[in-house]
């Protein structure tokens, strides 16, 4: 479990350096310059991510339950990524109104996610991973929003064009990726 706690550490907290850190953030752009900034980050990223599949990998074989969750949550788990998968998509699409609407896909795609996976899995490795996730997101949207009212970006108003370019994006992404890779990266049917 340790190994499985470090790499959030790592990885969340790199992730995290924007929320609680701006200044230090900003201060470190200055000085490595945004290519070495963007290097360091990646490595650190990459690092923190490693451990935490290591050690989702090492909690498999010692799991430790904290509760059973129903059968039908694999099923509630699967509907409520499909819009996960659809906001992950919004955040790349340009000009579509489901981000103008969400201000920030991408840390909602990430909390639906990792909300969904809470529902589906009662080990305690589960409840450190997606529970951190979860968490994660939650201040991420929250200070991106802050920052956005500071800044006083706008979103682009978009089109409908592109928002179904966005939900036929995110629906077939979500089909390829239940249907066929979850299975394969993670080991795990999802449903």
């Amino acid at each position: 479990m340790s190994i499985l706690i470090a790499g959030l550490l790592i990885f969340l907290g790199v992730h995290s350096v924007r929320i609680f850190a701006a200044d230090w953030r900003t201060g470190q752009l200055a000085r490595l310059g945004e290519a070495r900034w963007k290097a360091l980050y990646s490595l650190a990223s990459a690092l923190g991510l490693g451990l935490i599949v290591w050690g989702v990998g090492l909690t498999r074989a010692d799991p430790l339950m904290v509760w059973l969750p129903p059968r039908g949550m694999r099923h509630a788990a699967a509907l409520l990524t499909l819009p996960a998968f659809i906001l992950l998509v919004a955040a790349y699409v340009p000009a579509n109104r489901i981000k103008r609407a969400v201000g920030q896909p991408m840390a909602a795609a990430v909390a639906l996610w990792a909300l969904a996976h809470l529902l589906s899995n009662g080990r305690l490795s589960d409840v450190w991973l997606f529970g951190g996730f979860l968490a994660w997101s939650l201040l991420s949207f929250d200070a991106a929003q802050r920052r956005d009212r500071a800044a006083g970006v706008v979103h682009v108003a978009g089109s409908f064009a592109r928002d179904v370019l966005t939900v036929i994006i995110g629906v077939v992404a979500w089909a390829v990726f239940a249907g066929f890779l979850h299975t394969w990266l993670i080991g795990l049917r999802p449903y």
